[in-house]
């Protein structure tokens, strides 16, 4: 029996029972989740749900463990003060995962997004199954260190082309990983695990921004870059993020900037994280510094931004260049998809009073359209790292649901 009737014009007449609770449901978790602490007062206002409803679905999301009461300890006049409702932290953990060529992070994280523990081990990427299952195993001992007896799920997250629906990874170069069934390989690995959920490194990134960052704003079309030893994107269209026909949306990393230009990894020229990644940074900074190829496998980002904020020239000019980089990038992606908001991570945003008015000075140049509106361009406001974050942002996601009320 259909949960919908519809009009021949696709319009909703009615809505089963059952889907509606549970679309009220979580209409109701995500606005305590937001505006934490909130009172069922203020959650009948802002949802426009009648009391009752309110107060029977509230009744059932504190038998689940998943919000508590507390009193509103605010100033107020004569009278009883009300009670404010919050999610419940410890008591429900996801599992997080990132898979990257160098490093595998992995994390527990509790609902709202706080990182309990986390722990990083060097990427093993011969065989996947073995390295999976010492992952799983981690994980596991992570956990078992604050007392719950599973995980609600386990987010991953590649840097690669994920199908995200199949939960398999179609290409990850740097991991060697092509054709494989990740989501089965986890869950072989944890039976017991009902969310295993898998994505691309920068979608899964877009999502905890948009699911756990702390930005004042609430744009529905939004581009999170992810700048590391390549560039991929996030894109958000009308709060969907897009995954494409073949699974390789947001790949602007391999967009040709400088035709005929340096050769990339993937085998074409000019490719945009040939110029901007970290990668790009390192070497532009080594090449004029004249390192041997001994000292700049020993240099890293981090440590160029420390030496230009100490006053090295050669490591400010390294960091300019790969901002103005960006911004041509940026300028592409702005023409191209014209977003609200584009939100950068990545370790180069530990300079962005450096890099910021360097990737606006060329995005103003090439990106906008006449006098139209500028569309912001932010650092992440994520506090740990965004791939790390979005493997947990994807299990949080299906606990809350994606029912979310716009205002």
């Amino acid at each position: 029996m259909p949960l919908t009737k519809k009009t021949r014009h696709g319009n909703i007449l009615s809505i089963n029972a059952k889907v509606a609770r549970n679309i009220n449901r979580a209409i109701i978790l995500n606005s305590i989740r937001e505006r934490q602490p909130i009172s069922r007062a203020k959650i009948s206002d802002l949802t426009k749900l009648n009391k009752s409803t309110v107060s029977s679905i509230v009744a059932s999301l504190i038998a689940e463990d998943l919000i508590i009461e507390e009193p509103d300890h605010s100033p107020r006049g004569i009278g009883r003060s009300p009670i404010n409702l919050r999610v419940k932290r410890g008591k429900h953990y996801v599992g997080a995962i990132y898979f990257d060529s160098s490093k595998t992070e992995l994390a527990v994280i509790d609902m709202d997004g706080t990182i309990i523990s986390s722990a990083e081990i060097k990427t093993e990427i011969g065989n996947p199954s073995e390295f999976v299952s010492l992952c799983i195993k981690k994980l596991n001992v992570m956990r078992g260190q604050f007392h719950p007896h599973h995980f609600r799920g386990i987010g991953v997250t590649v840097a690669g082309i994920v199908d995200a629906a199949q939960s398999k990874v179609v290409y990850a170069p740097n991991l060697g990983w092509q054709d494989l069934d990740l989501g089965q390989v986890v869950r072989d690995y944890a039976p017991a695990i009902e969310m295993v959920t898998v994505e691309n490194d920068a979608k899964a990134s877009a999502l905890a921004e948009l699911l756990l960052g702390t930005h004042k704003v609430n744009p529905t079309n939004v581009v999170f870059l992810s700048v590391g030893a390549g560039i991929g994107a996030g894109i958000v269209v009308d709060n969907h993020i897009l995954s494409g026909g073949s699974h390789a949306a947001g790949e602007f990393g391999h967009m040709t900037i400088v035709e005929g230009g340096e050769r990339c990894t993937c085998g074409n020229q000019g490719c945009w994280e040939v110029y901007a990644s970290d990668r790009a940074t390192i070497r532009r900074y080594a090449a004029e510094k004249k390192l041997s190829q001994e000292q700049t496998a020993n240099t890293s980002l981090e440590s160029i931004i420390g030496l230009a904020a100490h006053g090295d020239d050669v490591a400010k000019e390294a960091l300019t260049k790969s901002a103005q980089y960006i911004g041509l990038g940026i300028a592409n992606i702005i023409r191209s998809f014209d977003p609200e908001v584009i939100i950068i991570g990545g370790t180069i945003i530990q300079a962005w009073e450096l890099i910021y008015p360097e990737i606006m000075e060329t995005v103003n140049k090439r990106g906008f359209f006449g006098k139209q509106r500028n569309t912001a361009i932010l650092p992440t406001s994520l506090t740990g790292n965004p791939p790390l974050l979005g493997a947990a942002a994807l299990s949080i996601r299906k606990i809350f649901t994606d029912y979310r009320i716009a205002l």
